[in-house]
């Protein structure tokens, strides 16, 4: 009998309606057109790849879904502005943020929203951040390696963005 050489991988999925978050954000499409400023009701989904560990699983779905919920607490209910965007002016002040982009100007309260480190408030963009920080969040959560993971942002029924991005637990200070 010939031998075969398995290889396995896993992962597990985090979904559900607990990983729901509603915000408004514009971006900037090509010839430095701007949406307007408008909002969505985003889901979030998250695939966690990694080898099983010494009890048979690859991580605890609640620790998974609480990294995702600690997350996408601090974008709920705010405007997601770019931190990073190469043409917009941002000034941060007491009580309220400055957004200037060639003439156009927006002043919101500072309370209302989330600086994002990006370059524009794609659902490509949210997906990034979110699979960046749940790397980083398992890693001080002590999740045994975890290889990559795998976000998905829904911005409205049928249209979503995916980030998969490989988590080295050495970078992420594991």
């Amino acid at each position: 009998m010939r031998e075969c050489n398995v290889t396995e991988h896993y992962c597990v999925r985090v979904a559900g309606e607990a990983l729901r978050f509603s915000a408004a954000h514009f971006i900037t499409l090509s010839a430095g057109e701007v949406e307007p400023l408008h909002g969505h009701d985003y889901r979030v989904a998250a695939e966690i790849a990694a080898p099983l560990g010494l009890h048979g699983y690859v991580a605890d779905f609640i620790a998974v879904e609480q990294a995702l919920k600690d997350l996408i607490g601090i974008l709920d209910h705010r405007t997601l502005l770019p931190e990073r965007h190469p043409d917009f002016r941002v000034d941060v002040r007491d009580e309220e943020i400055e957004i200037a982009l060639a003439a156009r100007r927006w002043i919101l309260p500072r309370r209302d929203c989330s600086l994002l480190p990006v370059r524009n408030t794609t659902a490509e963009a949210l997906a990034g951040y979110l699979a960046a920080g749940l790397c980083e969040k398992l890693a001080q959560q002590g999740v045994h390696p975890t290889t990559s993971v795998r976000v998905e942002v829904f911005e409205s029924p049928g249209f979503s963005a995916v980030c998969t991005r490989a988590c080295d637990s050495r970078a992420c200070g594991a």
